[in-house]
């Protein structure tokens, strides 16, 4: 497992998530309806410096670059198993979603609200899988940058998961207000 923990493996990880990611969105259906571009473009900006944060070791951003977590095996076995267990979600709220998904705020084509699988937990699995993952990852790092990282993600996808949701609320009228009372945004609801 020691030669599994290297920021090499990780890396790879992530490129081969992107890779799924991006090969996926050749198949989804026609946009019919979109956020404005410079909404879409603020997350975009952010999820980019979240990224350099969490990807680029490189960095000097002087107590950014101090540890938050000791430097050993077991914080980078969690890590990658909380960065994989979140890849997983993500990538199982995609199969969920399949043609209906979008980088962006938009309604596709004959758009149907899904309920199955994750979204029958919540609302947004692919945004709470890539919370694990991304906070996994910053575990395995264990510097302040990479917490900021997660940080700066997590706001970004509260934005956005908020521009969803009034989407699909004008697109679902009753039918989201009674999906969204029984499931959390997040994180799962425990009481009704």
């Amino acid at each position: 497992m020691k030669n599994l923990l290297t920021l090499e493996t990780l890396h790879w990880l992530w490129a081969a998530w992107m890779l799924y990611w991006f090969a996926n969105a050749l198949s989804v259906r026609r946009t019919v309806r979109r956020e404005p571009s410079v909404r879409r473009w603020t997350t975009i900006i952010v999820m980019i410096t979240a990224a350099s944060l969490l990807g680029y070791t490189g960095l000097q951003l002087g107590i950014l670059d101090h540890r938050f977590v000791p430097d050993n095996d077991e914080i980078r076995a969690l890590g990658f198993l909380l960065t994989v267990a979140g890849l997983s979600i993500t990538v199982w709220a995609r199969i969920h979603l399949g043609k209906f998904w979008s980088a962006r705020v938009t309604l596709k084509e004959g758009h149907e609200l899904i309920q199955s699988g994750p979204y029958s937990l919540v609302r947004h699995p692919i945004y709470s899988g890539l919370l694990v993952a991304v906070f996994g990852s910053a575990l395995f790092i264990g510097e302040w940058r990479a917490l900021l990282g997660v940080f700066l993600i997590w706001l970004a996808h509260t934005q956005k998961a908020r521009r969803e949701e009034l989407l699909l609320s004008e697109q679902f009228g009753e039918a989201f207000t009674r999906y969204r009372q029984r499931t959390g945004a997040l994180l799962p609801r425990l009481f009704s």
